[in-house]
């Protein structure tokens, strides 16, 4: 685990210029398509925004810094995990992915790269280790999963992979880089959607990969460049203002769900509940040793449909929306996508930064509304 308080000041400094006399020290966005550039081409210097933005080097400096590698911005979470499915692999490759994990992640595989003849290994999380990797050229999974949040070991899952020499990248947007450091634990990519707690206002689509590796970060930049999968400099600049807040969101935010998962484990209606900070949770033991803190993210089953969908009805703190990681907290019935295997009543709630007794009081009330 990284010492949590090394992070307090460093996001708030992250990417941030050396500072000159009479200048600004925020940098407004950069809006241009072109740059001038005469004579021959010289990579020192910015040619087109398709290939350069100073506001896209600005943060990537700073994600870079907290990831402890080179970082790649893109303007959304599934266009940076899709450049991690797409950069490396080829006809005939095989690639393996959560069977429980995000939708979005698998969908793409399936859709995009198994009619170019790429192999697509589905596995539940808690399978994942067990994994024969042979032949494997990519491990792609997200832990702690969404939405059941099983928690898997990095470190021994990269010597796992690499001793059969395949590629291993974390999606790690439920903790963000100050929450976990996949690189740190032997990840080849840590791949976040920064539209989720990193960005935290919920008002911009964002997402980043990071690496040590020389020759993947190149590989995912050229993918970007002739993709055209960039972001915008306004979205960039939104992202590296709320980037500063994020030590303390992630603080209120962690607290907050601690004292909430505890409440709804006493709670007679809640008829199971997942969160790795719960002593009694499955990941806890493995959570304490690879995170810095134990997320934001709530799933609790309520038992069936109705139950599920009364108490998002009656809870007035929450809005109903399927996302996670704002400064508000919101809640969803996962179920009701019919893209996840999952109870009917499961409720994936994503605690914001509000007042923690006051979340829990009206939690309480809509929880009682059910009983009646």
């Amino acid at each position: 685990m990284t010492n949590k308080s090394s992070f307090a000041s460093k996001v708030i400094h992250a990417g941030l210029a050396k500072v000159e006399q009479g200048k600004p020290f925020m940098q407004g966005p950069t809006f241009t398509s072109t740059f001038h550039l005469s004579g021959d081409v010289d990579n020192d210097f910015h040619q087109y925004a398709r290939f350069h933005n100073p506001t896209w080097d600005a943060l990537e400096t700073a994600i870079g810094d907290l990831e402890d590698g080179k970082a790649i911005t893109f303007p959304s979470g599934m266009a940076a995990g899709a450049a991690v499915m797409t950069s490396f692999v080829k006809s005939g490759d095989t690639i393996v992915l959560q069977s429980d994990g995000y939708y979005a992640t698998r969908a793409y595989a399936e859709n995009f790269l198994e009619k170019f003849g790429v192999i697509v290994r589905l596995v539940a999380t808690q399978d994942i280790l067990y994994q024969d990797f042979t032949d494997v050229r990519l491990v792609f999974i997200e832990t702690p999963s969404n939405p059941l949040l099983d928690v898997v070991d990095i470190k021994e899952l990269s010597e796992r992979v690499h001793k059969k020499g395949g590629l291993l990248a974390i999606d790690n947007t439920t903790l963000t880089p100050l929450g976990q450091q996949p690189l740190s634990l032997g990840a080849d990519i840590s791949m976040c959607s920064d539209t989720k707690a990193f960005n935290g206002h919920s008002d911009v689509l964002f997402g980043h990969v990071a690496t040590r590796d020389e020759k993947l970060y190149d590989a995912m930049l050229l993918w970007r460049k002739l993709s055209g999968n960039i972001p915008g400099p306004m979205e960039a600049w939104l992202v590296h203002r709320g980037l500063a807040s994020l030590d303390m969101r992630l603080e209120r935010m962690t607290n907050n769900a601690q004292k909430i998962a505890e409440f709804l484990q006493q709670h007679p209606v809640v008829k199971m509940i997942r969160y790795p900070g719960l002593k009694s949770d499955p990941s806890y033991a493995i959570a304490c040793q690879q995170m810095n803190h134990f997320g934001f993210v709530i799933s609790f089953d309520l038992g069936d449909k109705a139950k599920a969908d009364s108490f998002l009805k009656n809870a007035n703190c929450l809005f109903e929306a399927t996302s996670f990681g704002g400064m508000h907290s919101m809640a969803e019935r996962r179920a009701r996508w019919g893209t996840d295997n999952v109870s009917q009543g499961l409720i994936r709630l994503s605690v914001g930064c509000e007042n923690a007794e006051e979340l829990i009081q009206d939690l309480q009330q809509a929880l009682q509304k059910i009983i009646r």
